[in-house]
């Protein structure tokens, strides 16, 4: 049954929806046009945390999801239920629980590529999109598990180093080392790709794993963690991945030669609503992916605001609240309807 809003705005409401998942675990705050907030790996809904307050404040109705795999949101078993197809429609589902017709979908990282995804797929229900941190680029191009591989061959450009995406998609692999100290390396891992603790730029690439060694031996030592980054916020992430798990969250790379067979229909196409792009001059994935950046005027023909925020790193929304709340604020103010 649709739910109705969250009528207080100064209070988050926790709920749980029906999914093709299974149930959806969102939080919700505020009322007026619905804007649904996806988050990346490895984080959850909590990773909105600063942004809720803010959309409410501005008169929108915030909900931040649990993608399927994370927290309280329902883990299927199979890869194959990763697939983009799948949160697509697990996103589908929480707007018409919610009660909704259309809403404004955003993501970070990962979920970034899933806002993407759902505002191409699914036009007639996400009316405009934004994406912070991780370019679009359109469905096409060889498969990835190909790509990456080719990253670390002899000849590559990183030889005899495994980029970490390809040390994702082992079952298992990145399981056994994260799970036996899941604060720990959670700890590392936003410090690692944090502008205020990330390594120098002599330093080993943390998104490289070398050969016969972990993702972690390239976190930063000092065991500092970013500014934006409490203790406490750390047990928030981690009580929830040492509760579940890492296997959910890291079967979104393990599914994506079965997206690139999915969406083979869709190569090269456009997302042409109203779109955001938000990312950090400091961040790997707008460095790497300027190309993708460059190419927004085909890519993205309705893109309405862009911004490279100066001395930032990947966690985007965390490491800039303000910022970014202001900025997205501003942007879904100016949307049509």
């Amino acid at each position: 049954m649709p739910q109705p809003p969250a009528t207080d705005h100064d209070r988050p409401v926790h709920r749980l929806v029906p999914s093709p998942a299974g149930r959806i675990h969102l939080v919700e705050q505020g009322s007026g046009p619905l804007v649904l907030l996806v988050h990346g790996f490895p984080e959850s809904w909590y990773s909105w945390r600063r942004q809720l307050p803010a959309l409410a404040s501005a008169g929108f109705r915030a909900a931040a999801i649990d993608v399927r795999g994370y927290g309280r949101s329902s883990r299927p078993g199979a890869v194959e239920a990763y697939r983009m197809l799948d949160l697509v429609a697990d996103n589908v589902a929480v707007v018409e629980a919610l009660g909704e017709r259309s809403a404004v979908v955003v993501g970070h990282d990962w979920g970034a590529t899933v806002a993407a995804h759902s505002a191409l797929l699914r036009p007639d229900v996400f009316r405009a999109v934004g994406l912070l941190s991780v370019p679009y680029t359109p469905p096409g191009g060889p498969r990835p598990s190909e790509v990456f591989a080719a990253m670390s061959a002899p000849a590559g450009p990183f030889a005899g180093q495994e980029f970490y995406v390809s040390y994702f998609q082992e079952p298992g692999r990145a399981e056994a080392e994260i799970e036996p100290d899941v604060r720990g390396w959670l700890a590392g891992f936003y410090a690692a790709l944090s502008a205020d603790t990330m390594p120098p730029p002599e330093a080993p690439d943390p998104h490289f794993v070398a050969a016969g060694g972990r993702l972690r031996d390239r976190f930063p030592a000092d065991g500092r963690l970013p500014s934006w980054l409490t203790e406490e916020e750390l047990d928030v992430y981690a009580g929830e991945f040492e509760r579940t798990g890492l296997t959910g969250a890291l079967n979104r790379y393990r599914a994506m030669d079965r997206d690139w067979a999915d969406l083979a229909a869709h190569r090269g196409a456009p997302i042409t609503q109203p779109s955001l792009f938000l990312g950090g001059d400091r961040d790997a994935s707008t460095t790497w992916l300027s190309d993708a950046i460059e190419a927004y005027p085909a890519t993205l023909p309705g893109l309405t605001a862009s911004h490279l925020l100066d001395g930032c790193g990947h966690w985007l929304q965390q490491e800039r609240p303000e910022e970014t709340n202001r900025l997205l604020t501003d942007w879904l103010a100016g949307l049509p309807g």
